[in-house]
């Protein structure tokens, strides 16, 4: 394996234990300034999109789409569709040294990381994905995802006409998924304070982004107005009917639970709760659960009573 293939290689192990230690949010700290590669630090991510550290001869190692930041739109919206994610070229010249160099990873079939913008400082990382288009007249490039199974020895993907096609867009779905619903928690717990709405509980890692209308709904997008910043008992809660929000923004704890006597989770974690106005809201007008949405959902949950 020559040098630049075991950079990548690496690259992709250490972004596996980033995820094992810390979830599928990584922190520009981690991405920018803690990967070594033969005692010298390699950064995995700069901040024009396109990214080539010094450490490598053979292409670029990234691609990043910045994180949405209220009032400030971001200078490249890349878009997504049915098994491909459409990343913009840098600036306007398709012959600008970093589009070139992501025509060259297309062209050498290179595994590249993708790091999506969930929130200031943190992103969500792809890889390896593959630059398999290149669109000049709309200044776009075509990427799909790949499973780092199946790369060989070398980091460059042995290209199967039958079979590499299918497998990509399969995967690149999952993957849109993933990093959706990865973005959608990130803007929700900030928009929250990073705690639950009926508790406080401030334990990221104890912490969901509930939707009010479910995401298999085509109203269910989403957005942090159709959100809530839930711990995980009272997320489940929510999802299961034992509780429910009322569009006043006060709890209610469904009748039987109230009247059942099962030890003190039960008292202090749902009981205690009931008829309390959520302890924490958005301080934007515009990222608080939208009433209409709280209100249809409030009404199946009078259902089960």
């Amino acid at each position: 394996m020559d040098r630049n293939a075991e950079i990548r290689m690496r690259v992709f192990q250490y972004l596996d234990q980033l995820r094992d230690r810390h979830g599928e949010a990584l922190a520009w700290e981690d991405l920018s300034h803690r990967f070594e590669f033969e005692g010298r630090r390699v950064p995995l991510l700069g901040p024009q999109g396109i990214f080539k550290p010094a450490a490598l001869t053979d292409g670029p190692l990234s691609m990043t789409t910045a994180p949405e930041r209220p009032g400030r739109p971001r200078p490249y919206e890349d878009e997504v569709s049915a098994g491909l994610i459409h990343y913009k070229y840098r600036g306007e010249d398709p012959q600008h040294p970093d589009n070139v160099g992501l025509r060259r990873a297309m062209s050498r079939r290179i595994p590249l990381v993708y790091f999506a913008g969930l929130v200031k400082g943190r992103y969500a990382a792809a890889y390896p994905v593959f630059v398999v288009a290149d669109d000049p007249q709309r200044l776009t490039f075509s990427v799909q995802a790949d499973d780092a199974r199946e790369l060989s020895a070398s980091p460059q993907m042995p290209f199967d006409e039958d079979t590499a096609p299918a497998r990509r867009e399969y995967i690149t779905r999952v993957t849109q998924q993933r990093l959706h619903q990865q973005k959608f928690r990130e803007r929700v717990l900030v928009a929250y304070g990073q705690c639950c709405a009926v508790c406080r509980l401030n334990h990221d890692e104890l912490l969901d982004a509930a939707h009010i209308i479910p995401d298999h709904d085509p109203r269910g997008q989403p957005v942090i107005s159709n959100g809530l910043a839930l711990c995980k008992i009272h997320h489940a809660a929510f999802d299961k009917f034992f509780m429910g929000i009322r569009p006043d923004l006060v709890v209610e704890i469904r009748a039987d639970v109230l009247r059942e006597d099962d030890g003190p989770m039960l008292i202090h974690g749902l009981k205690a709760h009931h008829g309390q106005r959520l302890l924490k809201i958005p301080s934007r007008a515009s990222e608080r659960p939208r009433g209409d949405f709280l209100e249809e959902r409030y009404a199946l949950f009078r259902r089960t009573i």
